[in-house]
């Protein structure tokens, strides 16, 4: 039963890790709206394809744009919070009861 314990919290951390990664990705997304970047630039675009379908799921379900400020990074802010807080911390004190 071990190997269920320290499988869950090999997932929790990778998790938790993936989750931050894509929380500073959204912090670069929202500092490169507030400049006008090469839109070719390889940094940009990769950026932009990581967080732009879920932003873009989040602007067509709540529509929060109030004077040309976006809002939708704040609720993916506060989902990844969410995950975090619940999810990554439920598995990892799952992971206990197996070990």
């Amino acid at each position: 039963m071990f190997i269920i314990g320290y499988f869950l919290e090999a997932f929790a951390r990778i998790l938790n890790f993936a989750l931050n990664c894509f929380l500073w990705i959204v912090v670069a997304k929202a500092i490169l709206s507030w400049v006008s970047p090469d839109p070719f630039n390889p940094i940009v675009r990769f950026v932009n394809g990581v967080t732009e379908p879920v932003l873009y799921r989040i602007r067509s379900w709540i529509p929060l744009n109030f004077s040309g400020f976006d809002l939708s990074p704040i609720i993916v802010f506060l989902i990844i919070i969410f995950l975090q807080s619940f999810v990554v911390k439920s598995i990892a004190r799952l992971s206990l009861y197996f070990m």
